[in-house]
């Protein structure tokens, strides 16, 4: 056996024992080495069939060609050898070669036989064909003379036999040995350039970091390795989304809670200064309670970007917009404003997450509100999957339209507002599929604004 490749293999047992190559080359050689192992075991029990098959055919036309020859002796020598005794065969003009055999006749005496010839030989039934003697050393050809009551056995030692198959069987076994080290080379060398890309994909993963959550770029990889490529790219997605929701919340706090903090310090410092006056201690609560609000928003818009825990369940917009209106006539400064108007038949619905739904309707709700300059606000529900909510106020500049949706841009400078409402609204629309259109003024009415949302079409039902 080549010592080189044994001992590459030596080294790679070592070095490659926990690697995925080095698994996946013992598990191929241990599979290829057993199924080799069973071909080796059929192999034999063929070759162990065609061994005894030749030499029975060459007992068998030994034994055809010996009987004439053997009968002629035999007639030959009938006058010359004494009564009862048995005629010796000539000896073999080639020692080596020496044949055993006897003659018999159908009573079992033996005629003729050669001089290596014993007894123990011949330990079979005098019927014609192949057996072995009891003892597993011989096996016997007898064949019967066509014309004559006569018989002539030929023995063949077994041992023969199992030595040629033994060789046979040793020479598969040692290829077998011979050559399992250079597969195991050549299967871990095949292994490890077709996983050369986990390594590659590994370190791309490990650059990945809070500060780059960029995609990776996938080369020509196999599928399953391009698949799991995909798998973690959407999970860098997932956490740059997130990232950018935390960066974006530490944002909007700090730009919506600043001012209201600040107002509420001063009217505070204020009424402390003044022996705590009722119109400075009401502004510090009006602007505590701003503070309030502006943080609600900031949690809505929140989960509007992350999209956490959104159904998708039929939401009846009819019954949405009338929970929607309820809260707001609870208020008796928005009972006379607020009107709601509802289909004269027939029940939209949208696919959606009910509680998203109207967080989104509520705030545009409190914008027309705000921004309505006290005159009339009306929630529509328009078929097949659509609710408007519009004011008859001064409206909006159609120039400002393109920049309304942005954060912390308001109406107006000069009014109180959020600036996330609508940004909200926005981002919920996105995440449902739907879509969110502005309009001022409102179609067939001189001023005012107007925002719908246009839903896809839902099968009826009620809402979740």
């Amino acid at each position: 056996m080549n010592p080189k490749p044994l001992s590459a293999l030596i080294r790679w047992n070592g070095a490659g024992r926990d690697t995925l190559a080095g698994r996946l080359t013992r598990t191929l050689i241990l599979w290829v080495g057993g199924v080799w192992l069973l071909c080796i075991l059929v192999v034999t029990g063929h070759v162990s069939r065609e061994i005894n098959h030749h030499f029975d055919n060459e007992l068998a036309e030994i034994s055809h060609r010996l009987f004439d020859l053997a009968m002629r002796d035999l007639e030959r020598s009938a006058t010359e050898k004494p009564a009862g005794e048995p005629v010796m065969a000539p000896p073999m003009m080639f020692a080596e070669d020496t044949i055993v055999f006897r003659v018999v006749d159908g009573q079992g005496r033996t005629l003729m036989r050669t001089a290596q010839a014993q007894d123990s030989m011949f330990d079979v039934p005098l019927v014609p064909g192949f057996a072995n003697t009891g003892t597993g050393v011989w096996r016997v050809y007898t064949v019967r003379h066509p014309a004559r009551d006569l018989y002539l056995q030929l023995p063949d030692p077994l041992e023969e036999r199992q030595t040629a198959i033994n060789r046979t069987l040793s020479g598969l076994i040692l290829s077998l040995v011979a050559v399992l080290p250079l597969l195991a080379l050549v299967l871990w060398q095949i292994a490890r350039n077709g996983l050369h890309a986990l390594p590659w994909l590994a370190g791309e993963i490990a650059q990945r970091s809070g500060a780059d959550l960029s995609p990776i770029v996938l080369p020509a990889l196999p599928r399953e390795l391009r698949s799991v490529g995909e798998d973690v790219n959407r999970l860098l997605a997932r956490l740059a989304q997130s990232l950018d929701i935390e960066r974006a919340l530490a944002a909007n706090a700090a730009h919506e809670l600043r001012t209201p903090l600040a107002a509420a310090r001063l009217r505070l410092e204020t009424a402390l200064d003044h022996g705590l006056r009722e119109d400075d201690v009401r502004a510090g609560l009006d602007a505590l309670q701003d503070l309030s609000r502006r943080t609600e928003k900031l949690l809505q818009f929140s989960r509007a970007e992350s999209g956490a825990s959104l159904t998708r369940t039929p939401v009846d917009l009819v019954r949405l917009a009338g929970t929607v209106a309820e809260e707001f006539w609870q208020d008796s400064r928005w009972r006379e404003r607020l009107n709601l108007k509802l289909p004269p038949s027939g029940t939209p619905t949208a696919l959606g997450d009910v509680d998203a739904l109207a967080i989104a309707l509520r705030n545009l709700v409190e914008n027309a509100i705000r921004y309505g300059a006290g005159q009339p606000v009306e929630i529509e529900v328009l078929p097949p999957s659509t609710i408007a909510v519009r004011d008859f106020g001064p409206g909006i500049d159609p120039q400002e339209l393109r920049n309304i949706l942005q954060r912390h841009v308001r109406h107006g400078a000069d009014r109180a507002g959020y600036g996330l409402g609508l940004s909200i609204v926005s981002t919920i629309c996105a995440k449902h599929g739907a879509r969110l259109e502005l309009m001022s003024p409102p179609p067939d009415h001189p001023s005012g604004f107007e925002a719908r949302l246009v839903f896809g079409v839902s099968e009826p039902g009620n809402g979740s």
